[in-house]
């Protein structure tokens, strides 16, 4: 679970940094060329029949591109077709640099971002357990430090009825933000979204119970 948790962090800084980065215009330019650009095609049709779907046929290309900056090798994959549209090999372009690693090329984002492959596949799917999982440390912490100097004392069902309504908020705000996306607002720091509005509903309602607890 902390190898989650840290995986998670990792990727929600990066994503944040880079998005900040672009904006603000404080990525690294450096000149580069274009050394060779490799398609991957996939095609097939959108679900149909008894899957559902409009049952369209589609044709999806993503590219790599292999760069020389300076002396180094740097190959950014994933990139979609409108972000190459016009490259072509021994092209020289303006890399953007976040880091070391190729964000933008000519002014085009070409960073994958948050996508449903590698870790990131094992993060979404992961998500829930590791939203409880913080839910229920802060619910444990804000027991403790009720529990300092005799104040009160939370049994185990005490905690349990906060942690359960703070996780119920955390869904809440998954949903509202899956909603978001889907009409293009996808803020790249959503993992803190969830997690914060399920911890702050969860340790409020621990001040519920300690009030009620101190007042009998």
């Amino acid at each position: 679970m902390t190898a989650l948790i840290v995986l998670l962090a990792v990727r929600t800084y990066e994503e944040t940094a880079v998005a900040l980065a672009r904006s603000n215009g404080s990525l690294h330019k450096a000149g580069a060329t274009v050394t060779k650009l490799t398609s991957h095609t996939e095609s097939g049709r959108d679900g149909g029949g008894q899957d559902g779907g409009s049952g369209t046929w589609f044709v999806h290309t993503e590219y790599t591109v292999d760069l020389r900056v300076g002396d180094e090798r740097k190959t950014v994959g994933g990139v979609p077709d409108e972000a190459v549209r016009g490259l072509r090999e021994g092209q020289p372009v303006t890399a953007g640099l976040w880091h070391g690693r190729v964000v933008e090329i000519d002014g085009r984002d070409v960073w994958p971002g948050w996508h449903p492959g590698g870790w990131d596949l094992v993060l979404f799917g992961l998500y829930p357990l590791v939203m409880g999982y913080l839910i229920a440390l802060a619910v444990t912490a804000a027991g403790h430090l009720a529990r300092r100097g005799d104040r009160a004392r939370l049994e185990r069902q005490d905690r349990s009825g906060p942690w359960a309504f703070g996780f119920l908020v955390a869904v809440a705000a998954v949903f509202v933000l899956l909603v978001c996306g889907a009409f293009g607002h996808r803020p790249v720091f959503w993992p803190l979204v969830p997690v914060g509005a399920g911890t702050a509903a969860a340790v409020a309602r621990v001040a519920v119970v300690v009030r009620r607890d101190r007042e009998r």
